[in-house]
């Protein structure tokens, strides 16, 4: 692993902090690459109250000089513009956990003595801070010709006809939709049910779908569990709050279908090697295969609910229903950024430790050089080898 991301800050106190190390020098980056994407974290039909409040910018406090990486570990901060409303005030104490949130789990396993020390750092504010490395990632790959974008597939019952999109149109068209759905008809389904899940004071969850392309086969490795890009890459999505299922490519889908229309066709095009199709996900043996990466995220409807839900007063010991913190009703479209972030840290991440070099300039070069899907880039021998030799073959 080259990079590595930490991410400081609770959601009501003063602002997020991250730190990614591992960048190479000789990036140019300035604060709007990255306030590009935190912009569009925050806007999405069925956010809640907080997104009117608060317009997240990013400060660059460290790794940059003179408009370009230098190496060293790249520091920005997020202020929190409603922390004042905070800030030396008493704060009701919470002692009535939600169900589907992290209440109960951390305090039976850190020991607070409110319930807030939970709910503060294991909230999806800290996605922020991600998004924002997120965009430090996609700009790298972006210089590599790697593009990273998403959309929405599904919000509750209602499902995106995606089949014949092209997946650079479905990007394209996604950002332009208030629910980053790029089926118009499924996208106005889709705001009429999330009017109908606020009146019913409730929550819908959905399927988000994230695409890389433009990424070189090779990539990854199968030789050590950890190593399998897929894994990587299921872990760092499946980290998201409230994403509870990952797939790569129609992994679900394609148990239903015998294997010969599963796996993707190899064939020859004048000397190039193509895919009849991406039901790999564009990962064979947990190595990129030089197809378009597609990772699909399921996120379960968000905990918060207007509605109460049954649990209990853990001060008084006696059953209750729950207290309302302000949240989103729908936030599936506005996760689709957070889901492209995951996607670009752990490209950028194999994509470094593929290249090696501690300078973009160095690095562009080796990328020019890789191998490519080809008959010309491979080279295999002519006789029957013998792998592992014996006596008699000594």
């Amino acid at each position: 692993m080259r990079l590595q991301l930490l991410t400081a800050g609770e959601s009501h106190g003063p602002g997020l902090t991250l730190i990614l190390e591992g960048l190479p020098a000789g990036l140019p980056l300035d604060e709007e690459i990255i306030n590009q994407d935190l912009a569009r974290r925050q806007h999405g039909y069925g956010s809640g109250p907080r997104m009117k409040i608060e317009q997240d910018r990013a400060q660059i406090l460290g790794g940059v000089m003179d408009g370009k990486t230098t190496g060293a570990p790249l520091a920005v901060f997020i202020e929190n513009r409603d922390h004042p409303r905070w800030k030396g005030k008493p704060i009701r104490r919470f002692t009535i956990p939600r169900p589907g949130h992290a209440d109960l789990s951390g305090v039976l396993k850190y020991g607070y003595d409110d319930l807030r020390p939970a709910l503060e750092r294991a909230s999806a504010r800290e996605t922020a801070a991600r998004v924002a490395a997120g965009a430090v990632c996609r700009h790298l790959l972006a210089q590599f010709g790697i593009r990273i974008g998403g959309y929405v597939a599904s919000i509750g019952e209602i499902r995106a006809d995606l089949q014949d999109l092209p997946l650079e149109e479905r990007i394209r068209h996604a950002l332009t939709s208030e629910v980053a759905c790029p089926d118009e008809p499924a996208a106005q389904a889709m705001q009429a049910r999330i009017r109908e899940i606020m009146q019913q004071k409730d929550t819908l969850g959905g399927v988000i779908e994230a695409v890389a392309l433009g990424v070189p086969p090779g990539l990854g490795s199968y030789v050590h569990w950890e190593r399998r890009l897929d894994a990587r890459l299921a872990a760092a999505v499946m980290s998201i709050p409230a994403i509870k299922g990952v797939e790569i490519g129609p992994a679900f889908e394609n148990t239903t279908r015998p294997g010969t229309l599963v796996h993707d066709p190899i064939l020859l095009a004048g000397g190039d090697l193509q895919r009849a199709g991406i039901n790999s996900g564009g990962l064979e043996g947990g190595i990129t295969t030089g197809q378009p990466i597609l990772i699909r995220a399921a996120m379960k409807p968000i905990a918060t609910t207007l509605n109460p839900q049954r649990s209990v007063d853990l001060a008084e010991g006696v059953a209750v229903e729950t207290r309302y913190e302000r949240s989103d009703f729908c936030p599936v479209p506005r996760a689709v950024v957070i889901v492209e972030a995951m996607l670009a840290y752990v490209l950028a991440d194999a994509l470094l430790e593929k290249l090696g070099g501690d300078s973009l300039a160095e690095m562009l070069p080796r990328f020019a050089a890789l191998p490519r899907p080809r008959l010309s880039d491979v080279h295999l021998r002519q006789d029957d080898p013998v792998f592992w030799r014996g006596e008699e073959t000594e």
